[in-house]
């Protein structure tokens, strides 16, 4: 029957099974249903025949204790540093067992008590889960994420632009032709008799003649010199945006599964590690 150990011990057990490139879950956050937070890995359990990971071990604890339990590693979908149990509720791993750190688990012991356990009459019928062999595989699926960059364009107020008007005052000089009349005296010699005698026209002695002139009189009148329309045009141009994205890259790890050269997977029961390591030496 198949033991069950460690994976951090099997590291100098049985390194021939499970090589130098191999996946580890150890650390990583562990989510459920509605992706509501399980807990953290702390570590798995892995059959010693084949170097296959059969079990995550995650501690369901809260902040000021530690309850360490059994989740069957096919039950788990990897993205990235976290992993899913899309199957598995909160409140289905709590109830699980908890893991006994001197304890020898078997393979096989473990899934039939695993059997019972997500389908007791304790769980709510909507909860339970009929596992299948194959829950009891590593997951063979990992996603691999990449960030990618979305531009999206915001209106600002990039400037303001703000017309007025204001009085400027200056001298301003005009030539202007007027007309002023002056007295022109003009005396001509006369000699001819008058019966008028001297004295007789008093007052008439005395001639008063006008003088006109011109004054400049000056006004002023407001004229539009200038409409001023403000409006606004669109430029458009170009501006390149630099930052730094992220993307995930596939490291490539052992499956866990004996092939010949052929590439043909060979069945795992009762194979032995001196079988493993006579098929890799073929």
């Amino acid at each position: 029957m198949s033991q069950l150990i460690r994976l951090k011990d099997i590291q100098a057990t049985h390194r021939d099974l499970i090589g130098d490139d191999y996946y580890d879950p150890t650390g990583k956050t562990a989510f459920g249903v509605h992706e509501e937070k399980i807990g953290k890995v702390e570590g798995a359990l892995v059959e010693d025949i084949t170097g296959r990971i059969r079990y995550l071990i995650v501690d369901v604890g809260g902040w000021f204790s530690s309850k360490e339990v059994l989740v069957p590693a096919g039950l788990a979908r990897i993205v990235g540093d976290d992993i899913f149990f899309d199957s598995l509720t909160k409140s289905q791993v709590e109830a699980l067992e908890e893991y006994d750190h001197d304890y020898q688990y078997s393979y096989k012991e473990q899934a039939n008590k695993d059997r019972q356990a997500f389908v007791a009459d304790t769980i709510p019928a909507e909860e339970r889960v009929e596992l299948k062999e194959d829950y009891y595989n590593a997951p063979n699926t990992l996603e691999l994420l990449e960030e990618r960059l979305t531009v999206n364009k915001d209106r600002i107020v990039a400037g303001l632009v703000k017309v007025g008007k204001h009085v400027v005052s200056e001298d301003r000089a005009v030539d202007v032709k007027l007309e002023e009349e002056h007295a022109h005296i003009e005396r001509t010699e006369v000699n001819r008799p008058t019966e008028r005698r001297i004295g007789d026209d008093v007052g008439a002695d005395t001639v008063q003649v006008e003088l006109e002139a011109e004054r400049a009189n000056v006004h002023k009148d407001t004229y539009v010199t200038e409409e001023v329309n403000v409006g606004k045009t669109t430029e458009r141009h170009t501006e390149t945006i630099h930052e730094t994205i992220q993307r995930e890259e596939l490291d490539i790890d052992r499956d866990g599964n004996i092939v010949d050269r052929e590439g043909n997977i060979i069945d795992r029961d009762d194979i032995t590690a001196d079988d493993v390591r006579a098929y890799r030496n073929k």
